[in-house]
């Protein structure tokens, strides 16, 4: 009942400061008295400026509240599409490894006419529906929560169109792929970048294992079972890519060599740029990880191929793991992304 009241309030105090059609001084109103079908709901409203906000989402599956940063587009006298923006491995949660923060992603979607929208939080989870709490990662029921809670919330609070696109890196560029499959037509077009479709074979699962338990400290056996679970077979994208027919697609990955964004000083690098170590550490283990994905996104694209589903390939002959990169892989797919946000 207090949520309620919390967002009741926020809603008032919003739309008390007045919205024009396009950005000002003054935010959108939103609805901020949107809920889901089971319960999840908006408990606050927290204003950046008239174009930024952060919704915190009390997630119903998980038990706990997310908070969701919204980029508005600068005219909202008509209803926009969504792009779902979700960060890598770490969800977001350092507050530095972010679209936002390591990149120029908010500035060039600025004019796009695009609610954007990126959930903080799901580290180290795959944005999946695990199977069992984890004593470090807790619950993690992320793939309801991007189908079920987050989308219907979403297009009730900020008037959307209904048409959603979604995009994501690293591990995100797996998550993305599932998504789509989980609920066919939720998403209607995809960037995938820099990740791995085929969680169930050895390879697949011997990347998620590094990312879950080497990175995030957890049981990647809670995640979906043993390897041999039927669970991994379920939730991979690469056995399940017919169910991506209709989904305008976009996949990417480098190959691993350095590249233009792997030098000393660049402004895209993780941690101080002009550290030595950092670069070395960019181009070693960025390097490796990314030869692994572009390995992963050949045979991806191969099977697309076999079932004749379209796809916007892009497998370049350089570039890590790193952020430039998908700051480039953002800007190059966004006729991709585009297509699905304003087709009909």
């Amino acid at each position: 009942m207090r949520g309620r009241v919390v967002a009741a309030m926020a809603l008032v105090l919003i739309a008390a400061t007045g919205a024009g059609p396009t950005a000002s001084a003054e935010p959108a109103a939103v609805a901020a008295s949107a809920t889901a079908p089971n319960g999840s709901r908006i408990e606050k409203v927290e204003t950046v400026d008239a174009r930024n906000l952060v919704l915190h989402i009390h997630s119903a599956a998980m038990g706990k509240t997310v908070p969701v940063e919204v980029q508005r587009p600068a005219d909202t006298s008509q209803p926009r599409p969504v792009l779902y923006l979700l960060n890598g491995g770490g969800g977001g949660e350092d507050g530095v490894a972010t679209w936002a923060g390591k990149t120029d992603a908010l500035g060039f979607l600025a004019d796009k006419e695009v609610n954007v929208v990126t959930a903080i939080g799901g580290r180290w989870s795959y944005y999946a529906d695990w199977e069992r709490p984890d004593s470090v990662l807790g619950v993690n029921k992320w793939q309801t929560f991007f189908t079920e809670e987050l989308p219907p919330i979403i297009d009730a609070a900020l008037r959307t169109n209904g048409n959603n696109s979604i995009a994501g890196i690293s591990m995100a560029g797996t998550s993305v792929l599932l998504l789509a499959i989980t609920k066919p037509g939720l998403y209607r077009s995809v960037g995938a970048y820099s990740g791995c479709a085929q969680t169930s074979d050895p390879i697949g699962h011997r990347l998620v294992r590094m990312s879950v338990e080497t990175w995030g400290g957890g049981n990647v056996e809670n995640l979906w079972g043993p390897p041999e679970a039927p669970g991994w077979t379920a939730n991979d994208p690469l056995v399940h890519a017919e169910k991506l027919r209709g989904t305008t697609l976009y996949i990417s990955s480098g190959s691993g060599l350095p590249g233009r964004y792997d030098r000393l000083g660049d402004p895209f690098m993780m941690g101080d740029p002009n550290n030595p170590e950092q670069l070395a550490n960019q181009i070693v283990i960025g390097g490796i990880i990314e030869a692994g994905t572009a390995y992963c996104t050949r045979n991806l694209a191969n099977r697309l191929a076999e079932l004749d589903i379209p796809a916007t390939v892009d497998i370049a002959p350089e570039g890590t793991h790193s952020w430039g990169y998908w700051r480039d892989d953002l800007q190059r797919s966004w006729p991709t992304l585009a297509a699905g946000l304003h087709g009909n």
